[in-house]
């Protein structure tokens, strides 16, 4: 069998496997398939969309009521893009609200929250650059949910 007959094997499977087990999230990628991270928080979830150096892309939904921790990163800056729904957000002492399209810089050290005091899912996408990535760069400063 070639590498190329293996590969093509590898996909179906994996495809089969998504229909299979729905739980399960993957994506095509220019390398083939690949598991989507997902993240579970008490204020709803994130999906890792693209990840690569020095860059990382995510689709964040907060459920209504929702309310991420007021918080910065030491190595990261981020750009929120809102999807669907209305955000509130946080960033050092501005309060503002974003609709759909509309969009908010936050600067690498700048505290910052998100919210979505309305009664449907709020959806942005959070494009974050920097030179490192992972989820425990995080400074907390305030946070209901005890984390």
């Amino acid at each position: 069998m070639t590498k190329t007959e293996k590969l093509a094997i590898n996909r179906i499977m994996g495809c089969m496997n998504f229909f299979l087990q729905p739980q399960t999230h993957i994506f095509f990628n220019k390398i083939g398939l690949k598991e989507m991270e997902i993240g579970e928080r008490p204020w709803g979830k994130y999906e890792v969309l693209v990840e690569a150096d020095g860059y990382k892309v995510k689709r964040i939904t907060v459920t209504s009521g929702g309310r991420l921790s007021l918080q910065s990163h030491e190595h990261r800056a981020e750009h929120w893009v809102v999807v669907t729904g209305t955000a509130k957000v946080t960033v050092d002492n501005d309060v503002m609200m974003k609709e759909p399209g509309e969009s908010v810089y936050i600067p690498l050290g700048a505290i910052h929250r998100l919210e979505n005091e309305t009664a449907a899912d709020m959806v942005l996408i959070e494009v974050q650059i920097g030179t490192y990535l992972g989820e425990d760069d995080i400074k907390r400063y305030d946070d209901i949910y005890g984390r």
